[in-house]
Parts: structure tokens; sequence; C-alpha cells
């Protein structure tokens, strides 16, 4: 830049100033410009740096309101996931580090007290009371689902909102809510990337609605732990499941032997396996019924290197259709 000016100077001077006064008060407000102009675009640089480093810091829980927050925060946010990939989500216990992590947060987002039963007990130890803290199944109507402790068959409210598109929208908008209320400043790109993962939702909840109207079979047999019922109840399935909410439960005798003679009755062809569990039970029950396995991913969490590919929750939904429609001999 220096160089610039000392030639722009000296070509000034000789070639366009007769009058040596007047060549100086020009030049001096050349420099002022010049100056000036180099100033303020430092000045913006180092404003769109304490931007940068200034995103806001959100921490969700599990992936389905992770790939959510993602989605519509995009770039403008620095976001993590409090369970780590790979991680079955019921079994995940709090450690210390964790409580640290979401204390420097500015937004922590959970699924809801019975997805996160530890919810409040970790409201009670954390000590940023800047920290908006969402509940992103508030809103929702939770269903009654089936649950096995030690004395038998007890009744609980079903945790895996997620799995009804009509509850994923209400999820969404309250993720919505928590990023754009705290970052006005970019309010138009947040509604612009909710609306349209609120499209792309309506669009797979028409596939679900056409692809399984007309199938041979209307019965899921699932051999993991209770998740499904939203979806069965959406799309009017039956379903079975040989465990509980909880994928440590083990299944009795007595309800092994009940889903077995319900495939052999019902002819049924496939059975299907949940994500990031054994699925010993699952080829069990199919190595006694002669059927063959088919994934149905809940989506809790991804393994380490889908979580690092970038699937997304739509991704998931979309193979879980293609699974049904083959395991259910939808036409």
């Amino acid at each position: 830049m220096a160089c610039v000016i000392s030639v722009v100077n000296k070509f000034m001077y000789k070639k366009i100033f007769k009058n040596k006064k007047q060549a100086i008060v020009i030049l001096v407000i050349f420099h002022i410009i010049m100056f000036s102009t180099i100033f303020v675009l430092r000045n913006d640089s180092q404003n769109n740096e304490v931007k940068s480093d200034n995103k806001l810091k959100v921490i969700t829980t599990i992936f389905p309101i992770y790939d959510m927050a993602r989605t519509i925060g995009g770039d403008k946010i620095e976001l993590s996931q409090l369970l780590p990939p790979g991680i079955e989500a019921h079994s995940f216990e709090l450690k210390p580090s964790d409580i640290a992590k979401i204390n420097e947060a500015d937004i922590f987002i959970y699924t809801s007290r019975a997805m996160e039963p530890w919810i409040d007990d970790l409201i009670k130890s954390l000590n940023n009371k800047k920290l908006i803290i969402v509940d992103a199944g508030k809103n929702i109507k939770m269903i009654p689902g089936v649950n096995r402790d030690e004395d038998g068959v007890v009744s609980e409210m079903d945790p895996h909102i997620w799995l009804d598109f009509d509850n994923t929208q209400i999820m969404l908008r309250n993720v919505l809510n928590a990023i754009e209320n705290n970052d006005l400043n970019n309010s138009i790109y947040y509604k612009n990337n909710f609306e349209d993962y609120k499209n792309k939702l309506s669009i797979l909840d028409s596939k679900y609605k056409s692809s399984l109207s007309n199938c041979g079979s209307h019965k899921i047999v699932y051999g993991g732990h209770y998740a499904f019922a939203y979806l069965a109840s959406r799309y009017n399935l039956e379903y079975s499941a040989a465990q509980g909410f909880s994928p440590n439960s083990e299944p009795s005798v007595q309800d092994l032997v009940s889903l077995i003679k319900q495939i052999k009755e019902d002819e049924l062809d496939y059975i299907y396996y949940e994500e990031l569990s054994s699925p010993k039970i699952s080829e069990m029950i199919a190595a006694e019924t002669d059927t063959k396995l088919l994934l149905l991913n809940a989506a809790h969490n991804l393994p380490k290197d889908e979580f690092i590919s970038g699937i997304s929750l739509l991704d998931i939904f979309n193979s879980n259709l293609d699974n049904l429609k083959l395991g259910l001999n939808c036409k």
C-alpha cells in the first residue's frame, strides 16, 4: 500500500498539479482517505472475528434433537451432543465433566423428563444462571407404553416422541424458538431452515401414509426394546416388542414363547432388530421362526462413523420406511 501511495504521490505531483501548495493539500486529503479506508476495513474484519467467536453454544442430549438443532442453526451456532456417538441412550449416565460442559453452554436442550429422568437432578447441580434450558417435548401429549419390571408389566409414558411426525414438528418448533430468541440477528436464517425441515417432514409423512396403507401385513414384531408405539399408532400398525423401554431389560420365557407363536400364526417373513444393541434376541427369534431380520432404527443415537459422516434423522426415517415396506409386504 505504501508503494502505491508513493507512486500516486509522484504522479499527481509531477503530471497534474502545477501549484505546489495545491498539490500538498490534495495529497494530504488523499492520505486521510486512504488510511481511513484501511482503518474501517481492519475494524470490520475484527468485528467479524468477534461475532464468529460469540456463536451460541448449544448442547443437546440425544441425536433427534441434535439433528434438529444442527439443521436449524447451521453454521451460526456451536453445537454438540451430550450423548457420545455409539452409546445407547437409555444406559447413559451423567459424568461431572458433562455437567461442567453444560455449565459453559448458552442453551441446553433435552427431550423430556420421560426420556431423561435425571434432568431435575442435573438442573439442581448447575450454577450457570444464564443457561437457557429447553424441554423439546413441551406441549406434546405422550401415550402410555409397556415397560417390564421385576414384578411384571407396568404402564409408563412412552418417551420416544420423535417417532410421530406431528411430535417431531412440535419439537422442531421448540428448538427453533430457543435458538432464534437468543440470536435475533439470524432470525430469518433460522426460520428458513425450520420451514425447509418442516416441509420435508410433511412430505415424508405423506410417503409413510401412502406406502403403509396397502400392505400384506400390518404387524411389526420387534426383537428390541419398546420404542415404536408412536409410529405404529400413527399408521395403524400392530406392534409387539420383546423388551420393555430399557434395552437392558430381559424378556421372560413367556414373552418369547408368545412372540414366536404370534409370528408363526401370522406367517410373518421378517422381524426387526434395533440399532446400537446386541441383536441376539432378534436372532434367536428369527432362528426359531425361520424369518429374516431387518433394521428398524429408533434413532436415539448413531455409531461414530455415521455420526461423523453427517447422516440425518430424515435419512434414518427414509431407511425405516424402506424396511417397513419390505417387511410388511407393501405394494
